[in-house]
């Protein structure tokens, strides 16, 4: 059922409790599998690690049958409940909420001020851990293998990848790619536009077109024996594959190159046009948790070994290179999310400790300060215009915007609902209703995607224009 005033929201009993590897090492929060957060979460994140033989197969990815039910305040319950059930466990409000660190926002009961809930998406068949958002559609992908995708507040189609856990999305043009557990990037092709069966869910299907590296590049690498790597004592693995989780994907359109960071340590450089791989760079000593492409030819990297790597990318004869020019931040806590403004020109990075430092491009990459919205670990940033927003452990979103004169970070608001951590984040510009992609309102009210472990995703409003939460000023300190 839509909703004028609150959307649309939907909820599903679970279809099935997935199993996916922990990861037996790692020495800080952050390879985000479920069992690696506070034994304080729902029971629904004990689902994850039940046996094999409770996991029902779902060959299709096709929509079964949702339950809607109305989100507006006049339905008589708060539009920041993902359920009308009370008894609902994404009904229980996080026990973090009394903390100092979170204050719940105060405009989340009926969406008539400047940032608020506007709806859920519950399908519980997995955690969410990628999300990515392209004009009217939304791209979901969790441990149940399927990548969902939604239209309008409504299951719009569906894919499903033969095995992997879904840990990233990013999209293309015309095609999506998806970074998995087992090591591959997937590669997509969307519907075309004029597809006349586009509004049918079993014609208007995704279709795998490849996958990275591609086969030619495969059999090209395989007969020379320095192009393979020891990656166990009796395993070898060619140079140009992610032996270990695909756990980030960036896009550079302008140079038409895609990055991926690996848990195997190294960042991947594959070339856009014609999914040729480019280059291999051993970047870390520890898994790659984040990847980002900024501004001036730069891609920044972090990684578990608490460290955020600038790579300057420059030309090398008929390719490109990538070339370690600074090390960002070195300390004890893992990194674990990155974010770029690329208008703004600040970088931003999440530890497991709960900080986000950041640093300014005017200043040559000088550290900015340290935004502290949280106590548990920021798992994934997302900055737009002035708004940075941080998705922590502690199952809350904090909303800073940036002074564009002064640089200083103001604390806007906190969303709060999510009955889980909060693993990725996608950013939107308001549209105007009935406008086309490229009509987007300027007024600074963005959407936002909130994807969590307690299987649901979240669509917040939120404005630039909000008054600021308290008074807070940055907290500045040097990197170790």
């Amino acid at each position: 059922m839509r909703n004028e005033r609150g959307g649309t929201v939907m909820s599903e009993e679970p279809a099935s409790n997935t199993n996916h590897g922990r990861r037996p090492t790692f020495g800080a929060f952050l390879r985000s599998e479920p069992t690696l957060f506070p034994q304080d979460l729902d029971d629904c994140y004990a689902a994850a690690a039940d046996d094999d033989k409770h996991r029902v197969s779902n060959a299709s990815a096709a929509a079964s049958p949702l339950h809607y039910y109305d989100a507006s305040p006049s339905a008589g319950y708060s539009t920041s409940s993902p359920s009308p059930y009370p008894m609902s466990p994404l009904n229980q409000l996080s026990p973090y909420a009394k903390s100092p660190w979170i204050v719940p926002s105060p405009l989340l009961g009926g969406f008539s001020g400047k940032s608020g809930l506007v709806g859920s998406l519950v399908r519980k068949e997995g955690h969410v851990y990628s999300l990515a958002a392209a004009g009217d559609l939304l791209y979901t992908g969790s441990d149940s293998k399927n990548i969902r995708v939604w239209k309008n507040f409504r299951e719009f189609s569906g894919f499903k990848s033969n095995s992997g856990l879904v840990k990233a999305i990013i999209i293309s043009g015309d095609r999506v790619f998806t970074g998995h557990q087992d090591g591959k990037i997937r590669v997509w092709k969307k519907p075309s536009k004029d597809n006349r069966h586009l509004n049918n869910l079993s014609v208007a299907a995704h279709k795998r077109i490849g996958s990275l590296p591609t086969l030619k590049d495969c059999i090209k690498s395989s007969i020379n024996p320095k192009n393979y790597v020891q990656v166990r004592r009796r395993s070898k693995v060619l140079r140009i594959k992610h032996f270990d989780a695909v756990s980030c994907l960036s896009l550079n359109q302008e140079a038409g190159i895609l990055y991926s960071g690996s848990w195997d340590k190294t960042m991947k450089v594959w070339r856009l046009s014609d999914s040729k791989h480019l280059e291999s760079v051993d970047a870390h000593d520890d898994a790659i948790n984040a990847i980002a492409s900024g501004f001036d030819s730069l891609v920044f990297t972090g990684s578990a070994d608490g460290t955020v790597k600038v790579w300057r990318r420059e030309l090398h004869g008929n390719g490109t290179r990538h070339f370690l020019i600074r090390l960002l931040l070195d300390q004890e806590s893992a990194v674990t999310s990155l974010a770029v403004g690329e208008a703004s020109g600040v970088v931003y990075s999440g530890s497991s400790d709960g900080a986000v430092n950041f640093w300014t491009r005017g200043k040559h990459l000088s550290h900015g300060g340290v935004l502290r919205g949280h106590k548990l670990a920021v798992l994934c940033l997302a900055a737009a215009g002035n708004l940075v927003l941080s998705g922590s452990a502690d199952k809350s979103i904090s909303v800073w915007r940036r002074d564009p004169v002064t640089g200083a970070h103001s604390w806007l608001n906190v969303l709060t609902g999510h009955g889980g951590p909060i693993k990725c984040l996608a950013v939107e510009q308001e549209r105007t209703p009935g406008a086309d992609d490229n009509d987007v309102q300027n007024d600074g009210r963005l959407i936002v995607y909130s994807g969590s472990l307690d299987k649901s995703v979240r669509i917040w409003s939120v404005s630039e224009h909000t008054p600021e939460m308290r008074p807070y000023s940055s907290p500045r300190r040097s990197p170790e």
